[in-house]
């Protein structure tokens, strides 16, 4: 069984580890070396020993390693000095601009879900934030009670009965499960950005990844700290999270990590 979940995986990240390749324009020999790279932890790995929800674990122990690495050299040093050159009200801004891009993803899949009177809510939000708020620099909508619903097609396929299916981590993106990888691709499909020039589309995407990484260095720099076993407090925390988001909040516990007061 562990066997198929391998191949249905090595399948799905063909053209996903290609994808991000290619975004990240290495050359020829460096897609080579790494497709072989992680050809190689794929077949090496035992599954013997893994949780219930992770039977892949010492495949995702070895891409979480392997992020770690990238993160820790590449990701996290710009995603500082943007955070240094960038005034807060600035940072504040692009933050709000990607989040109000992401209301297109959010509601077709509250219309994917049925729930016709969150997508009705929601792209008041998106109106009211992409005209008032010039193209969402500025969140409006909050400030008058329209707070921010999150849906995407992961949840979609919850919603449908689509089981969650093994835990995974991919490479660069993190974690993620059977059920949402896909989801990935088909939010990035409905993106507006994706409508734009190849140069546009580009730098947009590289402006959203090291915004969000920028975001995330209270809460990484808490963790580190705080997680005796980096990877199992992730994977706990992104299972319960997917489970109250796919649910709706009905019988779970929101997880946070409370990052007030601590420095970068």
């Amino acid at each position: 069984m562990y066997t198929v979940y391998i191949i249905l995986y090595l399948e799905f990240s063909q053209n996903y580890i290609m994808k991000c390749i290619k975004l990240l324009n290495f050359s020829d020999k460096f897609n080579k070396m790494f497709m072989l790279l992680m050809l190689v932890i794929i077949s090496s790995c035992s599954t013997t020993g893994s949780s219930k929800n992770d039977p892949l674990e010492p495949m995702n122990r070895a891409i979480f390693s392997f992020n770690e690495v990238v993160d820790e050299n590449v990701f996290k040093p710009i995603a500082k000095g943007y955070k240094y050159v960038t005034p807060d009200p600035v940072e504040t801004g692009v933050s709000n601009f990607f989040s109000n891009l992401g209301e297109v993803s959010t509601i077709a899949n509250d219309v994917f879900q049925f729930k016709f009177k969150q997508a009705g809510y929601d792209f008041t939000r998106f109106t009211i934030n992409t005209t008032v708020g010039i193209l969402g620099i500025f969140d409006v909508a909050s400030t008058v009670g329209f707070k921010k619903n999150e849906e995407d097609f992961g949840q979609t396929l919850g919603y449908w009965g689509i089981p969650q299916g093994p835990y995974l981590v991919l490479p660069f993106f993190g974690p993620s499960s059977f059920r949402d990888a896909p989801g990935l691709i088909a939010d990035r499909e409905m993106s507006p950005v994706e409508n734009l020039h190849h140069e546009e589309r580009q730098s947009l995407t590289v402006l959203n990844a090291v915004d969000t990484r920028a975001r995330l260095l209270r809460a990484t720099k808490i963790l580190d700290a705080a997680a005796k076993d980096k990877y199992l407090f992730i994977r706990e925390s992104y299972l319960q999270k997917r489970e109250m988001l796919v649910n709706d909040g009905q019988n779970t516990e929101e997880f946070e990590i409370d990052v007030d007061g601590v420095d970068y």
